[in-house]
């Protein structure tokens, strides 16, 4: 995780419940790094309370108007905004849309404190959150479609999605950092085809653990 800032991350809050408002206040107390700025019911209601942009965005998936969680969050992403989805988990179907998106990951509203604290922590710094929640969602979708990668595109994308860099990874595997790039764009090229879009590093880290090539960080 990058160095702490020297000014608080700014985070909102989309949700129309009070009683979840006050469980992420108190998960943020727990760090000097975010700091909820403005909270809620809406999408609409929260950028015309925020001030500025938001480092991150905290998104109730089920809310009273009714609104899509997939439009939610590409409205918020190219607001500028991480976003993190919060949930009961109570609809599949819902989760699944989530899954689908840009979003930065899932965590239950029943998750411990201190898990949720580390949880807003990775996706204010732009870094996914992949929970079990969120791994359980992705094996059970049956619109996730194989890339159908070669044994060493995997390999490839396993090294260079775990945070190496193109250079890092050309050393270890003994081959040019040209060959590298090539074997991120065929590996792109792929995902896409498969209409999991993988535009990102961000992306490449949540197709590789989709697909297990790399663990979940609770799995590690």
């Amino acid at each position: 995780m990058p160095a702490p800032v020297n000014a608080p991350l700014r985070v909102g809050l989309v949700d129309d419940h009070e009683v979840i408002a006050a469980a992420v206040h108190a998960a943020l107390r727990q760090t000097r790094e975010l700091e909820l700025v403005a909270s809620a019911p809406t999408v609409d209601g929260l950028f015309a309370r925020a001030a500025g942009r938001l480092h991150l965005v905290v998104l109730d998936l089920r809310l009273a108007d009714g609104s899509s969680p997939a439009n939610n969050v590409e409205r918020l992403v190219n607001a500028g905004c991480n976003v993190i989805a919060f949930t009961s988990g109570e609809s599949p179907y819902l989760l699944r849309t989530v899954a689908r998106t840009a979003v930065l990951g899932i965590v239950r509203k029943s998750e411990p404190l201190h898990a949720l604290t580390n949880a807003l922590l990775r996706a204010a710094y732009g870094q996914p959150v992949i929970t079990a929640e969120w791994a359980s969602t992705v094996e059970n979708d049956p619109l996730i479609t194989d890339a159908r990668l070669s044994k060493q595109e995997q390999r490839m994308l396993a090294l260079f999605a775990d945070g190496n860099t193109a250079q890092s990874v050309a050393e270890e595997a003994g081959i040019a950092v040209s060959t590298i790039e090539d074997y991120v764009r065929r590996i792109r090229a792929k995902y896409a085809r498969a209409g999991r879009p993988a535009v990102t590093k961000v992306d490449l880290y949540k197709r590789a653990v989709e697909d297990g090539f790399l663990p979940a960080p609770n799995e590690q």
